[in-house]
């Protein structure tokens, strides 16, 4: 049965090659998806053959490419290896993508997750062009059930001259009723408080909407989201999320938290996964999340009853987990809540329900500012995603990675990060596999103290000792936040001259 039942909009089905044709050079185009799920499949392809084409025959071709966050190769992927993209916003992941952006070929706008469609509303980024957006369905009155993930579908169908739908059977039908769009958008001065008091919360509508005198072609196609496979967990990532959780119980018995928890959130990686692991082997119950992203882990705490809810902006799921999802769906509902990911990622909801954030990193300083980009402080991974949403709203927020990295290499305690994505001021607790540093209402050599003594990999403890108390002594009016100028990046250098740190 075809999952498009608007007469009106049924009438414009054409194949991806005929859609792509709405799109020219220079056009700000703007699609949906979030960390590999909800993303168009087949559009984004014939996009690259038309750039192919047209390069092949020596005229220019480029767009502005938007989306909630990180898509798949068959986006980001096939778009960057066709020098398809001019610019890039708001986050990515994608090999091919990232190598474009580090070439200088790509220019990337690295911006926070609840940032991006206020900034598209309030006219920042100039007109958009055109929306290519994936859902589950059409109903016979035009409203669009989306399928796997929320993201920025809503700003993107709203704001764009023109829209493409690619209708994906691949998603269960029974994704009716699992999410909350919120239509309350307004621009300064009139915006509204948003009255969200609990994670499951509805403010909003269950289906997107669009113009229909805006749709200029619906794509039909069954195909599955980017599902990544997830590793077991390895000694360190189960090192990390023991001393995590064991903070959680220490901050119960302190009364500082309520046996129940509060709103969780996690990162997408292998150590959040872990924390989760950790989490349903633990004596927590009726826990709740107000997060991104839903991974395996949180599924399992949805399944062992340890989890009673989550709100989310989408999945990123492992192929097995994803499969398993599709075929149980209906014992979710009710469960877990899909919103657009300004309202996931919104800094008064954060603030108000009292989050406890998870995220990874790549380095933090002996003082606790911690980049989460980049790799020697100039080649962009990713980007700051939700992390800095979370990170400074939140009631606690935990920044976690592996002591060392390329067997020893690197330290991801350094004595100055490379890029800071989040200050000092921002960060309240590091954990590594070593140990965990509690941050709080400590100075900054008092802080720099506790990370290298809880959180350094033993070969370098030593090392970061020495220039603290090196940096001490020589800033004899300058001990607040002391550091050597010389000396404070030379790790970095040392590394890109000898290969190690």
């Amino acid at each position: 049965m075809s999952r498009i039942t608007c007469p009106d909009l049924s009438s414009r089905v054409v194949t991806a090659d005929k859609a792509a044709v709405h799109i020219g050079h220079g056009d700000r185009v703007a699609m949906s998806g979030f960390t590999g799920s909800g993303y168009p499949k087949s559009v984004p392809g014939a996009i690259a053959e038309q750039a192919r084409r047209e390069h092949d025959e020596g005229r220019d071709f480029g767009i502005e490419l938007w989306t909630g966050a990180s898509t798949a190769p068959e986006l980001d992927g096939v778009l960057a290896e066709a020098g398809a993209v001019s610019k890039r916003l708001p986050f990515q992941s994608d090999p091919a993508m990232r190598k474009s952006i580090n070439a200088g070929d790509t220019e990337y706008v690295d911006t926070h997750l609840s940032h991006s469609a206020q900034q598209a509303w309030f006219g920042f980024y100039g007109n958009l062009d055109v929306a290519v957006v994936e859902v589950a369905a059409i109903l016979p009155n035009g409203l669009l059930v989306p399928g796997s993930s929320v993201g920025n579908s809503k700003t993107w169908l709203d704001l764009a001259d023109k829209v493409i739908l690619e209708v994906n059977s691949w998603h269960p039908r029974s994704y009716e009723g699992f999410h909350d769009v919120y239509y309350g958008t307004r621009r300064p001065p009139e915006r509204l408080p948003i009255q969200l008091l609990e994670p499951m919360q509805r403010i909003g509508d269950p289906y997107l909407r669009v113009d229909p005198s805006k749709v200029v072609a619906v794509v039909e196609t069954n195909a599955p989201d980017r599902n990544l496979p997830f590793k077991a967990a390895d000694e360190d990532s189960k090192a990390i999320a023991s001393h995590l959780v064991d903070f959680l119980r220490h901050e119960i018995t302190a009364h500082r938290l309520p046996p129940e928890l509060l709103p969780l959130q996690s990162g997408v990686g292998n150590v959040a996964n872990a924390v989760m692991g950790n989490l349903a082997d633990s004596e927590f119950e009726g826990l709740t999340a107000y997060t991104e992203v839903i991974q395996d882990g949180m599924l399992d705490l949805i399944d062992n009853g340890k989890l009673a809810s989550v709100s989310a902006t989408a999945f990123s799921l492992s192929a097995e987990r994803a499969a398993d999802f599709n075929e149980n769906i209906e014992s979710y509902k009710g469960r877990i809540l899909l919103r657009t990911q300004e309202m996931s990622n919104h800094p008064e909801a954060i603030r108000r329900l009292g989050v406890i954030a998870i995220n990874g990193m790549v380095e933090a300083d002996i003082y606790g500012n911690v980049n989460s980009t980049h790799v020697m402080g100039s080649s962009i991974i990713n980007g700051i995603g939700g992390s800095g949403d979370f990170a400074r709203n939140a009631y606690l927020n935990f920044f976690v990675s592996n002591s060392v990295a390329k067997d020893g290499a690197i330290s991801s305690i350094v004595p100055f990060a490379s890029h800071i994505d989040h200050t000092e001021h921002d960060t309240q607790i590091l954990v590594t596999e070593q140990g965990l540093a509690d941050l709080r209402g400590l100075s900054p050599v008092a802080r720099a103290r506790k990370i290298i003594a809880n959180c350094a990999h033993p070969d370098y403890r030593d090392r970061l000792g020495d220039y603290l108390d090196r940096a001490i002594a020589e800033n004899p009016n300058g001990r607040h936040t002391p550091h050597l100028l010389g000396e404070a990046l030379s790790w970095h250098g040392n590394f890109q001259a000898n290969g190690s740190m």
